[in-house]
């Protein structure tokens, strides 16, 4: 609580990264309640602008190196849930 945490995610391609490689982190909280999109890449990093964790993610990962890490900030408990990662890199499935 109250200190940055890291979501680790990394992934492999057999296809080349280009900007058509995408990233969505959605969230579902543990006390049941919608799965709501947190944060999308695309060339650049979207944290979502609504919602509990508006203004509160960062991007940390580097797509080169296979990483689509994300950090937040300043968590409380009821943050805990569900975090998946999503990536799609072209014409990979």
């Amino acid at each position: 609580v109250g200190e940055q945490v890291t979501l680790k995610c990394s992934f492999r391609s057999s296809s080349p990264i280009t900007e058509s490689l995408t990233i969505d982190w959605t969230y579902r909280p543990f006390t049941s309640g919608q799965m709501e999109t947190i944060f999308h890449y695309q060339s650049v990093p979207y944290p979502t602008t609504v919602g509990k964790f508006k203004e509160r993610i960062t991007w940390v990962g580097n797509v080169a190196k296979g990483d689509a890490s994300i950090a937040i900030q300043s968590p409380v408990p009821s943050d805990n849930g569900t975090f998946i990662c999503s990536v799609r890199n072209p014409p990979d499935a």
